[in-house]
């Protein structure tokens, strides 16, 4: 194709010197253009991805649960699959750009799921947490396995004080038009109104949030109060593994279970008690500071996922345009030529425009990020690290807390 092509293109500016310079030129991209598209293979098979949750309501209760239901969560920041985003072939675009996002969405999405639990009013304290945590009852960790706008897959497990497996699977939502309308677009006219915001992944995290609920349920009462007893027992093993180990043992399957339990009144139990009360006023701050920046992130980020899944239709479009050798591998007319190339040119536009929306997001978020890792209660490094420092400062207190009383004894 491009042997025949180039001479006659050549011949036709030969007659027309007016046009030359330019004709061959245009007559050079073009033939080199699509002769690289005929000689091109399909691309890999895309990974299948989980089918997806579809319509979902989230049960919610219109009173109280039993005392013995209202578990504590803690939500930890999710992980990421390596090259989850599909990065735009082009010079013009920073993989550091957008793997920076990526670190950004994974603490975004959790605070998503923990206020879907809080909405459902089943649980007790949820809060977002940047590891798991010895004092709450549950925990839920999650990597992102895909997410563009146009889809979100999250691997989402979650686990006991005991060690019981709750859940163990991949939850997959797919965005529909009506999800971002045109007034998510926001501008200095039109203001973000989280108050009215609906998640386009919505029914993502509902789903998740009826699967825990469903579980909680198939275990009895006493289950669920032996649950609650083994969390006190992990957090005072937390403090103290040489005054605490023995109270737990593996039960069947392995499972942690209290094989003695000191009494409430016990000096040793009250100092334990005092220090939770002391961490979950610590994590309470943390999770605040996760909100802080939720409520920071919220309006770029949604803003940001609009135009991405909008990138995501025009790569899919391009695709399909590309490998259909109907449309235009059999193609001879100037004419056809010249509106592909202009495809091709308007998509790198549209490509390099992209890539300046995700320097634009990272950097509008950034204050926020450097609030969400400013010193909590003295501490300093990233919010992981002034957690680290916290369960060690409250194990040191704890042991000279406990040492005057063992020299009385």
């Amino acid at each position: 194709m491009q042997s025949k092509l180039i001479p006659r293109l050549t011949a036709a500016a030969v007659r027309r010197p007016a046009v030359a310079a330019r004709g061959v030129a245009m007559g050079l991209v073009l033939a080199l253009f699509m002769a690289a598209c005929a000689t091109s293979v399909p691309p890999a098979p895309r990974r299948i991805p989980a089918p997806a949750v579809g319509e979902v309501s989230l049960i919610h209760s219109s009173i109280e649960p039993a005392q013995h239901q209202l578990l504590d969560i803690g939500v930890v920041i999710f992980d990421n699959l390596p090259d989850q985003f599909t990065l735009p072939n082009s010079p013009e675009v920073n993989e550091g750009v957008f793997a920076e996002i990526r670190q950004n969405e994974a603490q975004y999405l959790p605070y998503v799921l923990r206020n879907t639990l809080i909405d459902s009013n089943h649980w007790g304290a949820v809060r977002v947490l940047p590891e798991t945590d010895p004092s709450v009852d549950l925990v839920i960790t999650g990597t992102i396995v895909e997410s563009d706008g146009l889809a979100l897959e999250i691997e989402i497990k979650a686990f006991d004080s005991t060690g019981l497996e709750w859940i163990n699977k991949t939850y997959a939502d797919i965005s529909q038009s009506d999800d971002f309308p045109a007034s998510s677009r926001f501008t200095a006219s039109n203001r973000f109104d989280p108050a009215n915001f609906i998640d386009p992944f919505q029914d993502l995290y509902d789903q998740i949030n009826n699967d825990l609920i469903s579980m909680r349920d198939s275990l009895s009462e006493q289950e669920l109060i032996n649950l609650r007893r083994v969390s006190q027992m992990v957090y005072a093993t937390e403090l103290s593994p040489e005054s605490f180990a023995q109270t737990l043992e593996e039960g069947p399957g392995g499972l942690l279970a209290v094989s003695s339990l000191l009494a409430d009144d016990d000096p040793m139990m009250r100092r334990v008690m005092d220090m939770q009360l002391r961490h979950h006023t610590f994590i309470d701050t943390v999770d605040q500071y996760y909100q802080a920046l939720f409520d920071e992130m919220q309006p770029v980020y949604v803003t940001w996922r609009h135009y991405s899944r909008d990138q995501s239709l025009e790569n899919q479009s391009a695709e399909r345009q590309i490998y259909e050798g109907g449309v235009y591998g059999n193609a001879g007319k100037f004419l056809t030529l010249s509106q592909r190339y202009d495809r091709y040119r308007w998509a790198k536009i549209y490509e390099f425009e992209f890539a300046e929306l995700a320097s634009g997001f990272n950097n509008e978020i950034a204050p926020a990020i450097l609030e969400l890792n400013r010193n909590v209660h003295g501490l300093d490094g990233t919010m992981a690290d002034q957690y680290a420092q916290w369960r060690k400062i409250l194990r040191a207190l704890f042991a000279l807390e406990v040492e005057p009383s063992a020299d009385e004894n």
